[in-house]
């Protein structure tokens, strides 16, 4: 015979086998017991917490032939041939697979023939929101008002995307994730009617790992059985079946970041990566470890509510009072992010070294968050009396009146001002009216613009903005940039869109000529070297008279 997996072997029977729905058991029940069923049902709620299970106990109950506290008996021709999957009383529809409105007009037409045996057909519709507008409206008059023999129940994780007009004509049951310790407890039950050995720990972190779902939580029990077949299912071979990582590491991990030791976070990670971890669980994890240290630090919280052993416990105790709450909050927001990423990421190692560089270095971030962990950091170098520099100390001396401008940058203005072509000399001193004849887009786009030279006497348009950047180099904005100078200046030249990034600080790269032109540099025609009278002619007297002045 072959193998029945865990969660199919032990699925529910009986309304008493369902665990931590006791709201809707005791409401279904009661119905039963009563004889006031509905004619349709919505079942919502996140995988694995029984929602096609108790369907089916529903069916059989209302179909049983003798019913015992509202529970189905197992026992009679109905109960068995539902259980067994051959009742023409019950009709099972996956909607995910079968959405068309064709599929929905078939049950349409079958919901006029009565049960040859049994009181009601039950039809359940799995993955109710993946039916199609077409289907949905096929099926909106016969879920209002079937015949009385007929009960509809829809199954689906994601009620937000069924039409108003099918939620309101079913009575909705919303099924809540399942308690870590009530898992825990199924796990122990299962476990020693399967012969297996399991430790505690072992028990609660696949418990914690299934994430309130009763059969994601016998899947994990299932894989780590096999693994270990015959042999005692611990805690580390938990962690190694299901690719998790020991909490001892996100304490070593919190640690580091906390005092900024970017290179033993890295060794951290290698070694994660080198066990065969997997990145996405382990980010998952550290995220819940860090739920757990703010819960900690702002309520009286104990094992029982945060979830942890006595030893991680005093652990979390400790580094609770190694950083503040919001320093917390930004790390859990960092790792968020991170996780959604790296569902699409390809390079998901990359990208989860580059946030943990992040964590240990605040710097690299500008937002309220970040600031608050730099000041941290700042305070740390403080009490520890290491020294903060905020800005270079003077050089000993009296300060100088006033800033001067150094001969040897003086000299290099002159000379840029004596080599640059009228043309762009003349667009330099018309950039201000440039860019207020800039329609509103392109004058956002341009802001913070300014206009430099590079080879074959072409004006460069210097961005320091990528989006802007972006934007402004593509053929149409650029040749409206041109033309737009051209209007203004009177002269065609030519324009040529640039990027000046963050590695780009110098001005010796894309010099502002602003700065050159506009400046008021105060030299005589006479102290230009190499200029003889020809040369003067050349010049534009009217500018030199501005510069003199």
């Amino acid at each position: 015979m072959s193998y029945t997996a865990l969660y199919r072997k032990f699925r529910p029977r009986t309304f008493d086998d369902v665990k931590g729905q006791d709201h809707i058991v005791a409401a279904l029940s009661n119905q039963i017991k009563n004889g006031k069923m509905s004619h349709a049902y919505l079942f919502c709620g996140t995988r694995g917490t029984g929602k096609t299970s108790i369907a089916k106990i529903f069916a059989k109950a209302v179909n049983c032939e003798n019913p015992i506290e509202g529970n189905p008996c197992g026992e009679c021709p109905t109960c068995r041939s539902i259980a067994e999957g051959s009742s023409m009383n019950v009709i099972e529809m996956d909607a995910a697979s079968n959405n068309g409105v064709d599929d929905v007009r078939q049950i349409v037409d079958e919901v006029a023939y009565s049960p040859a045996s049994g009181k009601f057909k039950v039809y359940i519709i799995d993955e109710a929101h993946m039916l199609s507008p077409a289907a949905s409206n096929a099926l909106l008059k016969t879920l209002e008002e079937p015949p009385s023999y007929v009960i509809f129940i829809l199954a689906t994780t994601e009620a937000n995307r069924l039409p108003i007009t099918i939620l309101s004509r079913c009575q909705r049951y919303d099924f809540r994730r399942i308690s870590i310790k009530t898992i825990s407890e199924r796990i122990r039950e299962l476990t020693q009617k399967e012969d297996i050995e399991i430790e505690e720990r072992a028990m609660e972190y696949i418990a914690k790992t299934a994430d309130g779902s009763m059969r994601d939580a016998l899947s994990l029990l299932d894989q780590c059985a096999a693994f270990y077949f015959g042999q005692e299912i611990t805690y580390e071979k938990a962690l190694q079946v299901l690719g998790a990582v020991d909490t001892k590491v996100f304490s070593d991990i919190l640690r580091a970041v906390i005092d900024g030791n970017v290179p033993e976070v890295m060794r951290s990670i290698e070694e994660v990566v080198l066990q065969g971890r997997d990145l996405g669980q382990f980010v998952t994890d550290m995220t819940w470890y860090l739920r757990n240290l703010l819960l900690l630090r702002v309520s009286d919280a104990n094992e029982d509510v945060i979830d942890v052993s006595a030893d991680n416990m005093a652990l979390l105790k400790e580094e609770a009072s190694l950083v503040d709450d919001e320093v917390i909050i930004r790390y859990i927001r960092v790792l968020s992010e991170l996780s959604n990423r790296m569902r699409f990421s390809t390079q998901k190692r990359i990208a989860l070294e580059v946030a943990f560089i992040k964590l240990c270095v605040p710097a690299m971030e500008k937002d309220d968050d970040s600031l608050i962990d730099r000041i941290r950091v700042l305070e740390d170098k403080v009490e520890n009396g290491i020294k903060v520099s905020y800005a270079p100390e003077p050089a000993a001396g009296p300060a100088p009146a006033m800033e001067t401008v150094s001969p040897d940058k003086q000299e290099i203005k002159k000379q840029i001002v004596k080599a640059l072509p009228e043309d762009i000399k003349e667009a330099v001193n018309m950039w201000p009216k440039i860019l207020s004849e800039c329609d509103e887009v392109l004058g956002q786009y341009l802001r913070g613009s300014y206009p430099s030279v590079g080879d074959n006497d072409t004006l460069l348009v210097v961005l320091r903005d990528y989006f802007s950047y972006a934007r402004c180099s593509d053929p149409e904005h650029a040749g409206e940039i041109s033309a737009l100078i051209a209007s203004v200046t009177g002269k065609d030249m030519n324009v040529k869109v640039v990027f000046k990034g963050d590695g780009n600080t110098s001005d010796d790269i894309y010099p502002n000529l602003r700065d050159v032109v506009d400046e008021k540099i105060d030299f005589d025609i006479d102290e230009i070297d190499d200029v003889d009278d020809s040369d003067e002619d050349e010049i534009d007297s009217d500018y030199l008279i501005e510069e003199r002045d």
